[in-house]
Order: structure tokens, then C-alpha cells, then sequence
């Protein structure tokens, strides 16, 4: 939505630039190995996680490929979040959204090993966040959990 308003916003889905899929095409033989495509080709993952976050297999296998294969460091949006302060308690995470890592235990589990960039569904610092370079794989961080701390 934010890119089609506004071209100069830094989003390129990595979903769009590949082959499209049928619903009914194979998982093994079709889906996984396009996924697999689409991710050696991103420079991060954009992860959206909520209260309603399903835990299917295509994100398990986004997840676990994209971070324990291809070390890609992830940006996490909390749409049920609507500034930097909200998601913070004492200047660290809250236990609300430290929760909803338990949605996905596979990232859960994953995340310590690449950069992961925790952000409110705020357009400016989901901007910020897709133009730091600490959270694009060529250039990224130290595994590590990281916000905006104002």
C-alpha cells in the first residue's frame, strides 16, 4: 500500500518477482523450491507477526530457511503496535511481544541467530527500519535483538 502511494518507499517483495503459483500446486516440488528462490534472492525477511499470526507450513519453512540457511536478518512488524514506545517497557521489549514470538516457535527458536529489528506498524519506522543496513544481508549486524529505543 505505502509503496504504490509513494515509489521512493524501500520495498521490493521478494514474492512478486518470481514465478506465480496455483493453489493447488504440489508443496515438494513446486511450492518449497520457489519459496526457497524468493529468499535466496531477498536481503532480509519482513516478518508482519500478531495476535492472529498462523503458524502454517510455509512460514515455518520461510522462517527456518530463510534464517538457519540463509542467515537472513529479520524485520518484525507489530500491527497491533502503533509507535516505538508501545512496544516497549523499562527500555526493553514488552512480555506481550516477546509472546507472539511463541505464535511462530520456529523464529522463536531461530531469531538469536541473525539480527531481528522489532517495529511498530508505523510507516516512518518501518522506512527507517528497511533502509538499515544492519538489516540487509550483505551488510547486517551482529545476531542480536534490536528496536528504536524513541
Amino acid at each position: 500500500m505505502w509503496k504504490g502511494a509513494d515509489t521512493s518507499f524501500p520495498f521490493a517483495d521478494s514474492h512478486a518477482t518470481t514465478y506465480s503459483v496455483r493453489d493447488g500446486s504440489d508443496w515438494e516440488t513446486t511450492l518449497k523450491p520457489r519459496l526457497r528462490e524468493r529468499l535466496r534472492n531477498s536481503k532480509n525477511i519482513v516478518l508482519v507477526l500478531s495476535s492472529t499470526t498462523a503458524n502454517s507450513r510455509a512460514v515455518r519453512e520461510e522462517i527456518d530457511y530463510g534464517i538457519n540457511d540463509q542467515g537472513l536478518p529479520v524485520i518484525v512488524i507489530y500491527p497491533e503496535y502503533d509507535s516505538k514506545e508501545s512496544l516497549l517497557a523499562n527500555g526493553s521489549l514488552k512480555q506481550p511481544v516477546k509472546s507472539l514470538w511463541d505464535r511462530l516457535p520456529i523464529f522463536r527458536d531461530s531469531m538469536s541467530k541473525v539480527p531481528t529489528l522489532h517495529v511498530p506498524m508505523v510507516k516512518v519506522a518501518i522506512r527507517d527500519a528497511l533502509s538499515n543496513t544492519g538489516f540487509m544481508i550483505a551488510t547486517k549486524c551482529n545476531p542480536d535483538y534490536y528496536w528504536y529505543k524513541t
